[in-house]
């Protein structure tokens, strides 16, 4: 999952991005309206935390921007005006959720997830494919009932792979998906990652290596070994972990 913090208090934007990638999300800031903007038009982000009182360029604006493009990105709004008029007017614009200042962390997070999920085709929030089972809430990996320590980079790319369904990923939809902004996609972070998740993944080998094309998980249900199916970025609807690792 991919998501974009959009706040001018840096600190606060830092701590909410931080906190984000603890739980292997990917997660890019932005700290002025215009900002925000740019980075929308160039990546592609599930969630999008907004505060409403932006510099430059409000964050009604942004989100008025996200809806009219219908591009597939969930808006969570997050601000300082908590009354009933504002929440209405917020969610009026297009917002799929609102949450007010001061928040407690762990709410934010359940609230981003719960959006994320919304902005792909519908799963469950528990993966499993070859006796590899991902809970996507809870951010624990299983394999045949062994538990798996993994780092964040580690659990992202293997959340990609099942998400899947056993259709191939290439490297650049993983750094796209699992790496912050600013990642070349000429790294090797792709291949040294996949290489740690297969040797805590064990035997028999459940990822492959797909020459030219990517990778994909094996077992399950057969799959085709052409490329996934375009996530695209159009909105459905107008209104809506051991460590850090490479």
């Amino acid at each position: 999952m991919r998501v974009l913090v959009v706040e001018d208090e840096e600190f606060l934007a830092e701590m909410i991005a931080e906190g984000l990638r603890r739980d292997a999300i990917a997660a890019d800031v932005a700290h002025d309206g215009r900002e925000a903007l740019a980075k929308l038009r160039f990546g592609a982000y599930d969630v999008l935390v907004l505060d409403r009182d932006l510099p430059g360029l409000h964050g009604d604006e942004v989100c008025r921007e996200v809806v009219g493009r219908r591009l597939l990105t969930r808006v969570l709004m997050l601000t300082a005006s908590g009354t009933v008029r504002d929440r209405v007017d917020g969610l009026g614009l297009g917002a799929d959720d609102y949450l007010t200042k001061p928040f407690a962390y762990e709410e934010l997070l359940a609230r981003v997830l719960a959006l994320g999920r919304r902005a792909r085709p519908a799963l469950p929030p528990v993966l499993e494919r070859a006796g590899v089972t991902v809970d996507t809430a809870r951010r624990l990996a299983v394999r045949d009932g062994r538990p798996l320590a993994l780092s964040r980079k580690e659990f992202g790319v293997l959340e990609v792979l099942l998400r899947a369904e056993g259709a191939v990923v290439s490297g650049d939809d993983l750094i796209e998906e699992v790496w912050e902004e600013h990642t070349s996609y000429r790294t090797n972070a792709v291949r040294v990652t996949l290489s740690k998740l297969r040797a805590k993944l064990g035997e028999p080998a459940v990822i492959e290596t797909v020459p030219g094309a990517g990778y994909r998980m094996t077992g399950g249900a057969p799959a085709d070994a052409g490329p996934p199916p375009d996530r695209g970025r159009q909105r459905t609807d107008a209104v809506g972990p051991a460590g850090d690792g490479a």
